[in-house]
């Protein structure tokens, strides 16, 4: 049985992102690692998108940034500057290019190609059993996501963000590339929280996705006639060309993913749930709790201390509770908090890097009622 000092199942942003981390840092030049993923990486399977301030360790293979986002509601319809800010695209194949392709140059790390069967705990070590055959390590970090045992619950609520994006090019010149379009809720909603999503790359190339936060995914064909329909009634887009589609699922939801853990099998990822439960962002996130991670392998502390709940965990619990029971107020919330608040207010809040103070003045900002019933009605 091959025996590894970590094992990484899953070669995306969160294992990927581990494995960098353990690759510069002397602490782990004399441990051996294996990556384990069902692809190739290579091709470009999905997009991350971010905001952040100036610089970042990322811009050297970001595809896009934009200077400016554009919000849009039932009442208000607006351009935003967000400088300090810049809002980032990041894809799937040039981060895999990248990461993957430093990591490996390292002779302790190995990457193969095996499809994940089991991951247990035995007698002290992990084991994960593929396709091919069984590995040992002394930690297994998995960052394969399953919905069942999320479904299985009733004590959080789970939604799903899913969307659909097409990648597309038009004849004429349509498009401002400097702008992005962040948020379109302009849309018929249809009981649900919708949204429209533009990244443009080009004055005639962007990406054009339907996203909601609901229960449950749509047929296909909704959302491609959502984008068929907005690009012709919002963006007046008759002629174009489809280059790419794309799709997702991200859960979202504030369960309690450490229990899965041991001290030698630890989820990460949107596995472990790293996601940001009341938007879905990941990417930054994921960054975050890396370098926590890491920081916390290095002090030799039992990995089942490594997870905390803090405030911001309980600010998203609310959401999802209003999202869950009243799935149409995530409109009128969004809107609210573009509408009140600086958008650097609101990014930094999300970032979760504001004090009580700034956390009060941007909960102020929506009609408080859903948030006390949802307070009151919460039972721990």
């Amino acid at each position: 049985m091959p025996k590894y000092d970590y094992i990484i199942l899953g070669a995306g942003a969160s294992g990927l992102l581990l494995a960098d981390a353990m690759d510069k840092d002397p602490y782990f030049s004399n441990k051996k690692v294996l990556l384990l993923d069902k692809s190739s990486k290579n091709t470009n399977d999905r997009t991350w998108c971010f905001w952040e301030k100036g610089a970042g360790p990322f811009d050297e293979i970001l595809h896009k940034t934009w200077a400016r986002i554009y919000f849009a509601g039932k009442n208000m319809q607006q351009s935003f500057t967000i400088e300090p800010y810049s809002y980032k695209m990041l894809r799937g194949i040039d981060f895999y290019d990248h990461y993957l392709k430093r990591t490996l140059q390292n002779p302790n790390f190995e990457f193969r190609k095996e499809a994940v069967i089991k991951v247990e705990e035995i007698e002290g070590h992990g084991q994960v059993t593929t396709t091919a055959q069984t590995y040992k390590a002394q930690t297994v970090f998995n960052s394969i996501f399953d919905y069942k045992e999320l479904m299985g619950q009733e004590k959080y609520p789970v939604l799903q963000q899913h969307f659909v994006g097409w990648f597309i090019k038009t004849k004429k010149p349509i498009f401002d590339d400097e702008e992005a379009r962040f948020m379109d809720f302009s849309i018929p909603q249809k009981g649900n929280t919708r949204f429209m999503y533009v990244l443009p790359f080009s004055k005639t190339e962007a990406l054009v996705e339907y996203t909601l936060f609901s229960e449950s995914p749509l047929d296909k064909e909704e959302y491609e006639l959502a984008i068929e329909t907005y690009l012709k009634t919002h963006l007046g887009i008759t002629e174009y060309e489809i280059l790419e589609k794309e799709e997702g699922n991200i859960p979202m939801t504030c369960f309690d993913f450490n229990h899965k853990n041991t001290n030698h099998v630890f989820h990460i990822g949107i596995a472990g749930g790293w996601a940001k439960a009341s938007t879905g962002y990941t990417f930054m996130s994921t960054v975050k709790k890396v370098a926590l991670l890491v920081k916390h392998l290095k002090k030799g502390k039992p990995l089942l201390d490594f997870e905390t709940k803090d405030r911001f965990w309980f600010y998203d619990l609310l959401v999802l509770d209003i999202l869950d029971k009243h799935n149409h107020l995530g409109s009128s919330i969004f809107e609210s908090l573009f509408k009140k608040r600086k958008p650097q207010e609101i990014f930094k809040f999300l970032d979760e890097e504001t004090t009580l103070l700034e956390d009060i003045w941007i909960m102020a900002a929506p009609k408080p009622w859903p948030f006390i019933r949802a307070l009151f009605g919460r039972k721990f």
